[in-house]
C-alpha cells in the first residue's frame, strides 16, 4: 500500500523536493540565520507530515472501498465512492456510461432469450400433440408396423431431449427434491424402451435395486432415459444391466462397443460425438451433457468407465449430503 501511495504521489513528491531545494539554496545564499531557517522549515515538515498523513489514510481508505467493489458484482451504481476531483468525476460518468450501456444490452439480450425460450417451448408442446396421436392410431392398428412404432419413439425422445435442455438452460428450474423409491422409478423408465429391447433380441436385467433416493423423480428419470437410449443404440448383441453397487450408486452397464479412451475425457461436453457418433448419424451428442447437467443440479456424481469392445458401465452415486427435500 506504501509503495503504491507513492507511485501515485511521486510528481508531487518531485516537485515538493524542488521547491524545497529551492527555497534552501535562495536562505543560504542570503545568509539567513541557521536558527530562522530551521525554526519555520520544522514548522512547515510537521504541518506537511500532517497533510501527507491524512492523504495517505485517504488513498487507503479509496483504495479498499474500491478493491471490495471489484470483488463483486456493481449491481449498483450507487456503490461506487464520491468523485474526490474534477478527473474522477469524468471517471464516474464514464463508468456510469458503460454500465447503463451494459445494462441495457444484457436486458435486451435476455428479452430475446425470453422470447425464443417461449417460443420453442410452444413448438416443442405443438409437435407433441401430433405424435401422441399417430402413436394412438399406431397402436390401435393391430399389424401397425414396429419399425415405424420405434421411429416415432425416436422423435418424441428427441422433442423431449430439446424441452429438457430448454428447461435446464433457463433462469429458472422446476426441480421438487423428495425422497422417492428408486425401483419404481427404474421400471417405469425401462418399460417405455421395451419395444426396443424386443425389436433388438437383448436381454436385460434388472437386480437388487432397492431402497430410497433424495432426488427429482422426473429429472431423474429424464437422465436414466437418456442413459438407456445411449446403451441401446451402441449394443448389438448381449444385454443391459441396471443394479445397486455399495454407496447408493445406481449403475447401469452394457456389452456394447464401448467408448474410445480419447473420447472419454470429452464425452460430456455439449455437441461432442466422439468416434461412436460418426457411425451413427442420429447422434446428437446432447444426451450425455443433459444427464451430467441433470445429476451436478440434483447433487448426484455421475461417472462413466469404458473398453472399445468391452461395453460401457454408467454410475450415479446418490449423494444426499448437498440435497435439501421440498
Amino acid at each position: 500500500m506504501i509503495l503504491s501511495y507513492i507511485r501515485d504521489r511521486r510528481r508531487g513528491a518531485a516537485l515538493l523536493l524542488f521547491c524545497t531545494g529551492i527555497f534552501l539554496l535562495v536562505f543560504w545564499l542570503e545568509r539567513l540565520s541557521f536558527r530562522a531557517v530551521g525554526y519555520a522549515f520544522l514548522l512547515c515538515s510537521v504541518f506537511l507530515g500532517c497533510v501527507i498523513l491524512g492523504d495517505f489514510f485517504y488513498y487507503r481508505k479509496r483504495h479498499r472501498e474500491l478493491r471490495w467493489l471489484l470483488e463483486r458484482p456493481l449491481a449498483e451504481l450507487s456503490l461506487l465512492p464520491e468523485a474526490g476531483s474534477g478527473e474522477a468525476a469524468l471517471w464516474r460518468a464514464l463508468v456510469k456510461q458503460e454500465w447503463e450501456a451494459g445494462r441495457r444490452l444484457s436486458e435486451e439480450v435476455q428479452a430475446e432469450r425470453r422470447d425464443q425460450l417461449d417460443y420453442y417451448t410452444m413448438w416443442v408442446h405443438q409437435v407433441k400433440t401430433p405424435i401422441a396421436a399417430m402413436k394412438l392410431l399406431l397402436d390401435e392398428n393391430e399389424a401397425g408396423d414396429r419399425t415405424l412404432l420405434a421411429e416415432l419413439f425416436a422423435v418424441e425422445q428427441y422433442v423431449g431431449m430439446v424441452l429438457s435442455y430448454l428447461r435446464l438452460s433457463g433462469d429458472g428450474t422446476d426441480f421438487v427434491i423428495r425422497r422417492i423409491p428408486l425401483l419404481p422409478l427404474v421400471r417405469q423408465t425401462v418399460r417405455k424402451f421395451a419395444p426396443l429391447f424386443i425389436r433388438k433380441k437383448l436381454s436385460f436385467s434388472l437386480e437388487d435395486v432397492d431402497g430410497e433416493a433424495l432426488t427429482d423423480e422426473k429429472w431423474l428419470s429424464f437422465a436414466l432415459e437418456q442413459l438407456l437410449s445411449n446403451a441401446l443404440k451402441y449394443t448389438r448383441e448381449g444385454g443391459i444391466r441396471i443394479y445397486m453397487e455399495p454407496g447408493k450408486t445406481l449403475v447401469i452397464e452394457d456389452t456394447g462397443i464401448g467408448i474410445d479412451p480419447a473420447d472419454l475425457p470429452r464425452i460430456w461436453e455439449r455437441g461432442f460425438t466422439g468416434t461412436n457418433g460418426r457411425t451413427v448419424e442420429s447422434s446428437t451428442g446432447i444426451g450425455l451433457y443433459l444427464c451430467r447437467e441433470i445429476c451436478k443440479k440434483l447433487s448426484h456424481e455421475i461417472t462413466i468407465e469404458s473398453e472399445p469392445g468391452a461395453g460401457t458401465k454408467v454410475c450415479i452415486r446418490m449423494d444426499e449430503a448437498k440435497v435439501r427435500p421440498e
